[in-house]
């Protein structure tokens, strides 16, 4: 079980504060090294890997009712950004899928590109990167649908165009005509 605690800093020493009741009576055990702290008493832990490095010998640690306090001297003068370093983890290898597209997600990246596009400069540049970043299918079933329908409809999904002829849908309140040359 983690034990809560908080620290504050002056230039020259660290206080950590670790919230711990009865901590004499539990037994506990504060071990203070260059880098690290480690403060144990019958079920808790915590352990700390110090950002920087401190002077063991002038530190100090003192039990309370209500808590243990323990004060680190810093072998440099200054201020941390942070009581504790990262400690990194050996990261496993990855293995990158093909994820499906989110287009809202690249909607709202288009909607904040540099380059403002506006009318339909924005729109073909929002149809060519979901047709640049979309699978083979999804790339055959935008063809289809938009040929098909004369450009009224333009769809992602290759399960539901290669069945039938995609139809005309004009959008509410026009006319589909067919230009005669």
């Amino acid at each position: 079980m983690s034990v809560r605690h908080d620290w504050y800093q002056t230039d020259e020493k660290i206080v950590i504060t670790v919230l711990l009741k009865n901590a004499v009576e539990k037994c506990y055990q504060c071990t203070i090294s260059n880098d690290s702290v480690l403060l144990t008493a019958e079920n808790y832990e915590l352990k700390l890997e110090l950002l920087n490095p401190i002077d063991p010998d002038k530190s100090t640690h003192k039990a309370t009712p209500n808590k243990v306090e323990i004060t680190l001297f810093k072998r440099d003068f200054g201020r941390w950004s942070t009581l504790e370093r990262k400690i990194e983890q050996p990261s496993a290898p990855v293995v990158k899928k093909k994820q499906p597209n989110d287009w809202e997600k690249l909607t709202k990246e288009i909607e904040k590109s540099e380059d403002k596009e506006e009318g339909d400069a924005a729109v073909n540049a929002l149809f060519k990167k979901i047709y640049e970043s979309g699978t083979e299918e999804q790339r055959r079933a935008m063809n289809k649908s938009f040929m098909e329908s004369g450009g009224t409809v333009l769809s992602t999904n290759w399960e539901d165009v290669k069945k039938d002829t995609v139809d005309v849908k004009p959008p509410d309140g026009c006319e589909f005509r067919k230009w005669d040359s």
